[in-house]
């Protein structure tokens, strides 16, 4: 399908209007590859359009990344130069409204020496780190996706239309065709799933447990009080509503970090630093990933939850039914942002203090406290399978079904 400049406009102003929800006067932040320039600038255009006082670009390039990682010495990739840092703490100052454009090719790193790319990732993470601690839960932003040749002959490495096909999948999980109104459409949708995490936290539940025939049989313990959340988020400095992530199918909360045990075994590959990880499991004894196995990536994976000392407990959990759009697409997009909603997920790392009552007035240390999980990583995995059952289960110890055989019960 040739992608019409009508429907390219239609989906810049969705990421724009209602997943960012740029507001006037606010300075935006936008990061895209530089192969995609054009479609970055309809957006930047659509942002001033919008009232955005000025919008600063960030390129990336996977090919820089490769070659960097290939050539460069490794503690000269991992120092922060003072202009990175300096841009951090400029980020602070202006607490801008960020867009992501993520069109990564899956295999970029292919080669590359894991560990390598670990440590030149955890030291520069541990400096970056308190400056995305100070704008957490004070800015809108957004994650969306633009295809790329090469992401695009991964999901369909025999189809001369590649970059078509993926186009194709990316709009109908974004809700956008030329005919209809993708902000009503992502109203009802929106309200669906607040309907949902309403129900959820009605409930009370204080664990949740998981079972599949596959060898998933895991139980996690969740923090009282602390909320069931999806798509939409708030910016508590000025009111606007944004949606973190386009496409969105989750209901999410962040678990009480330390307290889980058993197996979780991944449905899908995952695509972490431009490498796969395939067939793998994680097994948790008192809160901790303590042993993995994978077919492929084996190594990457334990560099993985080993980045810092909590990066071995979880920071999510989400529900995701299987009838999601981006499952119903029948292939794996090898991104996260697609991958993780098209079935229920975890994530190693990283929790969420927004979910807490009182969250976005905790600093990071009293989140943790009460449970939340901090990591310089938040990696999600998905262990969806067809016939997954979830548990809720209540203080008193009363249960109640969830998800029956990978979707709602």
């Amino acid at each position: 399908m040739a992608i019409s400049e009508k429907l390219l406009k239609k989906y810049a102003q969705l990421i724009v209007l209602t997943g960012a929800n740029v507001q006037r006067g606010q300075i935006v932040q936008l990061t895209a590859a530089v192969e995609q320039h054009e479609f970055a600038a309809l957006v930047m255009e659509e942002c001033y359009k919008a009232g955005a006082k000025r919008v600063n670009m960030n390129w990336s390039s996977d090919m820089q990344n490769r070659l960097d990682l290939l050539y460069a010495e490794e503690d000269t990739l991992a120092k922060v130069l003072p202009w990175e840092e300096a841009k951090m703490k400029q980020m602070v100052d202006d607490l801008p409204c960020r867009i992501f454009i993520v069109s990564d090719d899956p295999d970029a790193l292919n080669g590359i020496d894991p560990k390598k790319i670990s440590a030149v990732m955890q030291s520069r993470q541990a400096v970056f780190k308190p400056y995305r601690n100070a704008i957490e839960g004070k800015h809108q932003w957004v994650i969306a996706a633009h295809p790329s040749e090469k992401w695009a002959k991964k999901c369909f490495p025999d189809a001369e239309d590649a970059v078509d096909k993926l186009w194709e999948a990316i709009l109908k999980t974004a809700r956008v065709s030329e005919d209809n109104d993708p902000v009503a459409d992502w109203k009802a949708h929106m309200d669906t799933i607040v309907n949902k995490a309403t129900w959820l936290n009605e409930q009370g539940f204080s664990s949740l447990e998981y079972k599949s025939s596959n060898g998933t049989d895991f139980r996690v313990s969740l923090i009282e009080g602390a909320k069931w959340e999806g798509a939409k988020d708030l910016n508590p400095l000025n009111g606007a509503e944004y949606i973190p992530n386009i496409p969105t199918e989750e209901i999410f909360t962040s678990p009480y970090a330390g307290k889980c045990e058993g197996t979780l075994v991944a449905v899908k590959p995952l695509s972490w630093n431009s490498q796969l990880i395939e067939d793998f499991s994680i097994t948790f004894k008192d809160g901790k990933a303590v042993s993995c196995k994978a077919g492929k990536g084996q190594e990457l994976l334990e560099q993985m939850i080993k980045m810092d000392d909590c990066a071995c407990m979880l920071g999510e959990v989400a529900l995701v039914p299987k009838e999601s759009p981006v499952n119903q697409c029948g292939f794996l997009f090898y991104e996260t942002l697609f991958d993780e909603n098209a079935c229920c997920h975890c994530a190693l790392g990283m929790g969420f203090k927004e979910v807490l009552p009182d969250g976005a007035d905790l600093t990071v240390e009293q989140a943790k406290e009460r449970g939340i999980n901090d990591s310089i990583i938040h990696v999600d995995f998905m262990i969806g399978a067809d016939d997954l059952s979830i548990d809720g289960i209540r203080p008193d110890g009363t249960r109640e079904a969830i998800f029956r055989n990978g979707t709602w019960a």
